[in-house]
Parts: C-alpha cells; structure tokens; sequence
C-alpha cells in the first residue's frame, strides 16, 4: 500500500501531466479556430469589395452568391468542429488544473482529508477532459516526457498510446 506522500507525489506528477496535455490540446484548437476565422475574414472582405465594385446589383449576383455560399460553409464547418469552445474548455480545465499542482505543491503538510479532496477535485477534472478531441501525438509526447513518472490512465496505455520502453 502506497504511503500518504507517494498518493501524493503521484497525484502530482499525473496534474503536470494533464497541465502539458491540456496546453498542447488548447494551442492545438486555438490554430484550428484560427484556420477558421481568416477564410471568414477574407470572404467577408471579398464580399465588402465586390458591391462597392458596381453599382449594378445584377452585375455582382453571382459572385455575391458564391462568396455568401462559401462563408456559410465555413461558419456550418466552424460549428460543427466546435474549435472555440474545445480550445476555450482545454484552456480552462488546463488552468485549473494548474491552480490544483500549485496547492499540491506549496502546502507543506496534507494530511489524508486534504489529499481525498484533492484527489476528488482531480478526478472531477479528468471527467470534464474530451480525450477524444486530442489527438493521439500529443498524447504520445506527453506520456513520452512522463515515461519515468506516473501517468494518467488515458495516457498510460488504455487509448493505444502504450509504447513498449526497455530497460
């Protein structure tokens, strides 16, 4: 059976694990949401320069339909990946879960009723994480810059990210 600063010393090492993941899993989502917005820019823009072009509207129907059409196929792909709101969660379950390595860090003494509410507040954290929505390099990088530490579960193994490391 684990000592109380084991539990602990693991519960930390798979929080920082979760930190990185989180962070590359944010900056990851943020390009995509990024990748997203600059077509919307460009064909609002493209938009904005093809009236002021003529003052016939029936000149610039068509090319008016076109850039409409593919602004709206660009907002229906942006909602249905859901970029802002992935790269807005990782962000925010990254930060919390740095706020709970910060406490688990600087409290010099936890005692067991600590250390339950912490674990608690940790597995609460690791529920509210779409695993799915990383992808696997990532996972792959994090567990290999954790190999010698303690692991989450969905990176040590279970999602097919195991690597076989010789001793």
């Amino acid at each position: 059976m684990l000592s109380l600063e084991e539990k602990i010393e693991k519960l930390l090492s798979k929080s920082e694990a979760l930190v990185l993941l989180c962070s590359k899993a944010n900056n990851y989502w943020a390009l995509i949401k990024f990748c997203f917005a600059i077509p919307l820019v460009l064909t609002s823009s493209a938009m904005c320069i093809i009236n002021s072009i003529s003052q016939d509207a029936n000149e610039v129907k068509i090319p008016n339909i076109v850039v409409n059409a593919v602004s709206v196929l660009i907002m229906s792909l942006n909602n249905s990946v859901k970029a802002s709101e992935k790269c807005d969660l990782f962000k925010r379950t990254g930060q919390q879960l740095l706020l709970l390595t910060g406490k688990i860090e600087n409290d010099d003494v936890i005692d067991e009723g600590e250390f339950k509410l912490l674990a608690m507040s940790y597995e609460n954290l690791v529920n509210d994480i779409p695993f799915e929505d990383i992808p696997s390099r990532f996972k792959n990088q994090v567990a290999e810059s954790f190999k010698d530490r303690f692991l989450p579960l969905q990176l040590n193994g279970c999602n097919g990210n195991n690597k076989n490391y010789t001793v």
